[in-house]
């Protein structure tokens, strides 16, 4: 049994849209049971910890580099041609950042798990709702959903922002630990039966009111709480 992991994290593909140093003191932050070591001219950066500390932070590094533009993550294709997960059930993550344009005009933005958004954006919409002085918008590339929130340009409104990114981060944060999904999957199933599972799905609903239904043409997600899509996924079989 390992007691303690060291490992050498890369951070150079972050100095193009992050200040590393502040990005390393956000990690140090959010992984309190990890030691980091000084940052190098390269980016390079060793960090200590127990293995399942180290694993975590690696998902968050890994969704936080999701978020940034293909040419940076070096690469060619565009996101839609990115394969899908193939995981029928996993854990969904979440992870946060802000950057600021200007005194006047503040944008901050929350990165999300795409399955974590939709299931918010169904359930808890007001909680993406802007008002006169705050304007939120997303965009999703496959797997990670940015949602911006931004002032509309008054001072005056100027704590709204981080209100409103905090009230999304507590939302996000409280899911985080509880939702699961899992993958009905059509393989060479008939457009017919394809259309059978979706009506059943469909049906199913009203007696699972808080499971999320997503409907592919290759797959249905569905997404809630384990006990709840556990039963859900039953009644479909059946």
């Amino acid at each position: 049994v390992f007691s303690s992991v060291t490992a050498v994290l890369n951070m150079s593909i972050f100095k193009d849209q992050f200040v590393l140093e502040d990005l390393i003191q956000e990690l140090n932050k959010k992984s309190t049971a990890l030691s980091f070591g000084p940052l190098q001219s390269n980016g390079h950066i060793s960090v200590q910890g127990s293995f399942p500390a180290i694993k975590l932070l690696r998902d968050f590094l890994l969704l936080k580099a999701k978020s940034l533009p293909a040419k940076e993550r070096g690469e060619e294709s565009e996101s839609h041609q990115r394969p899908r997960r193939r995981l029928q059930q996993h854990r969904l993550t979440t992870e946060t950042s802000h950057f600021i344009h200007g005194a006047e005009k503040e944008k901050q933005a929350v990165v999300l798990d795409t399955d974590i958004y939709h299931y918010m954006k169904h359930f808890y919409p007001r909680t993406f709702l802007g008002n006169d002085g705050v304007v939120i918008s997303d965009l999703t590339d496959g797997d990670v959903t940015t949602v911006y929130i931004e002032n509309a340009g008054s001072r005056s409104n100027a704590e709204q922002v981080p209100r409103v990114k905090e009230k999304i981060e507590n939302c996000s944060l409280k899911l985080h630990n509880v939702l699961r999904k899992e993958r009905i999957y059509f393989e060479e199933q008939s457009g017919e039966k394809k259309q059978r599972y979706k009506q059943a799905c469909e049906s199913l609903k009203p007696h699972h009111p808080h499971v999320l239904v997503i409907p592919y043409d290759t797959h249905i997600d569905v997404i809630g709480h384990s006990s709840e899509i556990f039963g859900f996924i039953k009644a479909v079989s059946n």
